[in-house]
């Protein structure tokens, strides 16, 4: 059954029916954040990072996800309007597929901030170690698929490896 989301959703009201669609795809919630000014995320257990793949990435194996470690599945909830820190990333790559709703993304190799892409639900965005990426909102929420694809097995990523380059929420960048 596929969600739907509506611009005047609150964010509880999101977050429990995103909650209640990964539990009816049998996926186990590990943490989620709902104090995140953009939004938030889950958390998905990583011994699920298979069934995470073949549900949110279909013909993409888990052996062709990983570069240097483990991988660790993410579910984005990003509020329409609202935007993720301009940032970079040295201990991962990611992939991210639009599952529901709006959302855009913005690429680029520099610190220059790429234009603002319109992501089709479907679509999938492959982001390289040290690329610069920001996940923006449009007019709705949005509902993003992400595996963390660690580049590095001995020091995983963890939320301390975002370098933030710009940031709409006065947190602290380069």
């Amino acid at each position: 059954m596929p969600l739907t989301f509506y611009p005047t959703d609150s964010k509880l009201a999101i977050f429990e029916k995103v909650q209640q669609y990964l539990e009816a795809n049998g996926l186990l919630v590990t943490a989620r954040d709902l104090a995140r000014p953009w939004g938030g995320f889950f958390v998905i257990d990583e011994t699920q990072a298979q069934q995470f793949a073949q549900r949110f990435f279909p013909g993409i194996s888990v052996a062709d996800l990983r570069i240097g470690g483990r991988l660790s599945p993410k579910i984005l909830i990003v509020q329409g309007t609202r935007r993720l820190s301009w940032q970079y990333h040295h201990r991962r790559a990611e992939i991210w597929k639009l599952v529901a709703g709006e959302a855009g993304v913005a690429i680029s190799p520099t610190d220059d901030e790429g234009i603002v892409q319109p992501m089709m639900p479907g679509d999938v965005i492959r982001l390289d170690r040290g690329q610069r990426h920001r996940l923006v909102g449009l007019e709705n929420w949005g509902m993003v698929a992400e595996i963390w694809q660690h580049t590095d097995a001995l020091h995983p990523s963890d939320e301390d490896d975002i370098v933030r380059v710009q940031d709409d929420f006065g947190r602290s960048v380069l």
